[in-house]
């Protein structure tokens, strides 16, 4: 999941929807903005793991609140190995086409199994070359008129979009 922006009504849907289908975990590739927003996600029982985005501007009592409840919010670009599969976390870069870019670049290095990335709030999933690349979209849903999450199978390497309604 990525760009919640506060809003607080679809944060609740993606909750539902991640322990719905008994999501493992939940990373969130960063504008949670406010920490209240960060704090919904990390009480709602759900494993967390997530990165900064570029509007998060408090980011050490985000960090906190979430080391309380055993979540892991910290940095703003992370690597992580689930599953044997190789996975690079980042919110995004500038501009939309830059992000776009530097996210297509970075899958075409052949570097990693999987690259989820934020910040454009436009979903999109698919493979460059052997790396998935998985933009959840965003949960906000104000900006593209669509709040939306992905779901990701590790096994299958295999993405699915799922709007939040």
């Amino acid at each position: 999941m990525s760009d919640t922006h506060d809003n607080l009504k679809n944060l609740d849907k993606a909750i539902k929807v991640f322990k719905e289908m008994n999501v493992e975990l939940v990373i969130h590739c960063g504008d949670y903005i406010a920490p209240f927003s960060a704090k919904k996600l990390v009480d709602s029982g759900l494993k967390v793991i997530g990165i900064f985005g570029n509007n998060d501007s408090e980011k050490v009592l985000i960090y906190t609140i979430a080391k309380e409840k055993g979540a892991d919010i910290s940095s703003d670009v992370r690597e992580l190995t689930l599953k044997g599969r190789k996975i690079l976390v980042i919110h995004g870069l500038g501009s939309k086409e830059n992000t776009i870019n530097i996210v297509n670049a970075i899958a075409k290095s052949g570097d990693y199994d999987i690259v989820i990335y934020g910040h454009t709030h436009e979903a999109r999933a698919e493979k460059i070359n052997k790396c998935l690349v998985v933009n959840p979209g965003e949960v906000f849903g104000y900006l593209t008129g669509k709040a939306s999450v992905a779901v990701i199978d590790l096994d299958k390497l295999e993405a699915k979009l799922i709007e939040l309604r």
